[in-house]
């Protein structure tokens, strides 16, 4: 039997699926792509973070019921998780089931091709534990996703997310450890620790936290990069700062969201910091590492927020000096305070906003990647195609160079020559 998994959202949402992916493979069946229309399964892990997600979702959804009538049609994730009643979706799915037990999807699959009776398990995710899944091999040969937290409890008047993924849950530690020692056995060199609120890991362990996990992965023979998928500026506090400092294996890039340049704006969304904050925290951490690239996410058009709020966005964003970011227009949902909030921006406002912002972000960028020229930088090669490798620095700089197919997944001096179209272009030194 053929299975087709489509993923949606985040790197979160992305391991989840490999997992399952993998575990229908244990139990014999063959990955095909989405676009086949004579698969068996239909997978889909959905996401809810924005309008357009939850557009996405529902399409991919109903996409599978018509390639295939007779296939079976899964969905789970945060879109699903909330919309149980919703019958424009469970009309078109066999098996569907929210955040919770989806390490259990292929039981429930073969559950429904047995009996052929709908199955729809979406449960309280406050009532969940961790989701224990677990990944020998992951579908690149350098680096490997670890997820290692689920959960938020930060409450962002803008956000769906701790309504679909519940409290904070932490993998215990020795998992955390003997997976990344697997990984690390199979040839992996890169881990990217992730979670819905990475840093918050271990806030439900007891005198265990992000920074001891840190200083135990460093020990791992044969990981020679760790990276982090995102963290939050108020997890950054002194001892994370000293394991950065000591570390020879966290990378030189950051992902640290910033969601507004105003203070007025960060008070209205519930963050918890004020902009002075961010830019100590910023600042404390290029005394550590002076070429550290920092790269951030920024919500345009939130309620309220006025031009002058938002020239005060760019910036600071200007200020901080980012290495680049994504931007995204606020999107209403439903359940969340902001929702309700007067001032409402129109769409053509935010779509305004957002393409000035972006431009910003676009140079900011370019800068970041210039410097570089006439360096020699570490670059671990991910694809091969035609004498030409492509890869990655440790501060996530994309760079291409001219070598054979036997560099990949080793570490390569390579002297950069030129910049073109955010790629460094260089050869090998």
């Amino acid at each position: 039997m053929k299975v087709a998994v489509y993923t949606l959202g985040c790197k979160v949402n992305t391991y989840e699926s490999e997992f399952v992916i993998k575990e229908f493979i244990k139990r014999g069946y063959t990955l095909t792509s989405f676009s086949d229309d004579t698969a068996d399964v239909y997978l889909i892990n959905t996401c809810t973070v924005t309008n357009t997600s939850d557009q996405k979702s529902r399409k991919m959804i109903r996409q599978a019921r018509r390639k295939n009538k007779n296939a079976v049609v899964v969905a789970m994730g945060c879109f699903t998780q909330i919309r149980n009643n919703d019958n424009a979706i469970m009309d078109f799915v066999d098996v569907v089931i929210g955040n919770k037990d989806k390490s259990k999807i292929v039981d429930l699959t073969e559950k429904f091709i047995k009996d052929h009776k709908k199955i729809a398990n979406i449960e309280d995710i406050n009532e969940a534990d961790f989701d224990d899944m677990e990944i020998s091999y992951f579908n690149t040969r350098t680096r490997a996703l670890v997820k290692i937290e689920d959960g938020c409890e930060n409450f962002c008047s803008y956000c769906i997310i701790p309504y679909v993924r519940g409290k904070v849950r932490s993998k215990k530690p020795e998992k955390v450890l003997e997976e990344v020692e697997r990984l690390a056995k199979n040839g992996y060199k890169e881990i990217v620790l992730t979670g819905i609120h990475t840093g918050h890991y271990g806030a439900d362990l007891e005198n265990y936290d992000f920074s001891d996990l840190l200083r135990a992965l460093e020990k791992i023979d044969g990981i020679d990069r760790i990276r982090i998928s995102s963290i939050e500026i108020t997890e950054l506090n002194d001892k994370f700062l000293n394991v950065l400092k000591d570390s020879k294996k966290i990378v030189n890039h950051i992902h640290i969201p910033l969601q507004a340049g105003s203070n007025h704006v960060l008070k209205l969304m519930n963050r918890k910091y004020d902009k002075e904050y961010y830019l100590d925290k910023i600042n404390k951490i290029r005394e550590i590492r002076p070429d550290m690239a920092v790269t951030t996410d920024v919500i345009v058009g939130f309620p309220s927020e006025t031009e002058e709020d938002f020239n005060e966005t760019i910036e600071f964003v200007k200020k901080v000096n980012f290495a680049g970011g994504h931007v995204f227009p606020f999107s209403r949902r439903n359940g969340t305070p902001a929702a309700k909030m007067k001032g409402q921006l129109t769409k053509e406002e935010k779509h305004i906003r957002c393409k000035a912002l972006i431009s910003v972000f676009d140079s900011l960028e370019e800068s970041y990647y210039k410097k570089h020229i006439g360096s020699t930088l570490i670059v671990i090669p991910e694809n091969y195609e035609d004498g030409i490798l492509t890869g990655h620095t440790d501060n996530y700089l994309k760079v291409k160079f001219s070598g054979c197919e036997e560099l990949l997944g080793k570490e390569v001096e390579v002297k950069i020559d030129k910049y073109e179209n955010k790629i460094l272009l260089g050869s090998i030194n």
